[in-house]
């Protein structure tokens, strides 16, 4: 029994001490491998920066957030190259990131999405699946374009009407001849409020002139509506 026990100790202390070995197991990350996995995260990286620089929907661009995006997609690459070269250098990295608090708010979900498309690519960079990383990213690339564009063609608009009592039948009859749904609707003494979601195709502002020729409106009020926020 004492001879099998010193035995495995033997096994255990050789795993061990083959875990410390960085040299042998930093033999796979050859310096092409190395190159080649960062020029790859790089290239996806910077993908992700065109689309979202060109095609960016939310309320204020941030051209910091855009770099972060390609910043993420490297260094997520040779993070997975240390992993994949070492456990304990791993596990290592494991508890460090475990610590990582981000304390700034994502306002737009379509922000989260892009980060993890950075990560994504990142991963598969890192792993050595260059062609993947390269063919998903344009893939998701050209998916997120396309739907951009059939979005963009009928978009929601949340349409402000601030009018007097007197106008209120002219202002409830133009609404009856567009579609929309009800979002708020405030009266402080004779003067009314009235918030409604309205779908405008390609653009489309002639909402404006019509609610504005009626008489007994003082203002009217065309905001791109998402649901979350105004732009």
């Amino acid at each position: 029994m004492y001879i099998t026990a010193m035995a495995e100790n033997a096994d255990i202390l050789s795993l061990i001490g083959q875990s410390f070995d960085l040299s042998a197991q930093l033999e796979n990350l050859s310096l092409p491998r190395i190159i080649l996995a960062l020029l790859t995260a790089t290239v996806c990286g910077l993908i992700i920066y065109f689309v979202y620089r060109m095609f960016y929907r939310g309320v204020v661009y941030s051209d910091n957030f855009n770099i972060l995006l390609v910043l993420v997609t490297v260094v997520t690459a040779f993070i997975i190259m240390t992993i994949s070269a070492n456990i304990v250098l791993s596990l290592g990295m494991v508890g460090a990131l475990s610590i990582v608090r981000f304390r700034s708010a994502i306002k737009d979900p379509l922000d989260v999405g892009f980060l993890f498309w950075g990560v994504a690519a990142g991963l598969t960079a890192g792993a050595g699946l260059y062609f993947v990383a390269i063919i998903g990213s344009v893939f998701v690339g050209v998916l997120y374009i396309v739907m951009s564009i059939v979005k963009k063609e009928r978009r929601c608009y949340l349409l402000v009407v601030r009018y007097s009592a007197s106008a209120e039948d002219n202002v409830s009859a133009q609404l009856g001849s567009i579609k929309h749904r009800l979002k708020n609707k405030t009266q402080v003494g004779d003067k009314l409020e009235l918030s409604v979601e309205i779908k405008v195709k390609n653009n489309d502002t002639s909402q404006l002139s019509r609610f504005k020729a009626i008489e007994g409106v003082d203002s009217v009020t065309l905001l791109e509506y998402n649901g979350e926020y105004m732009n």
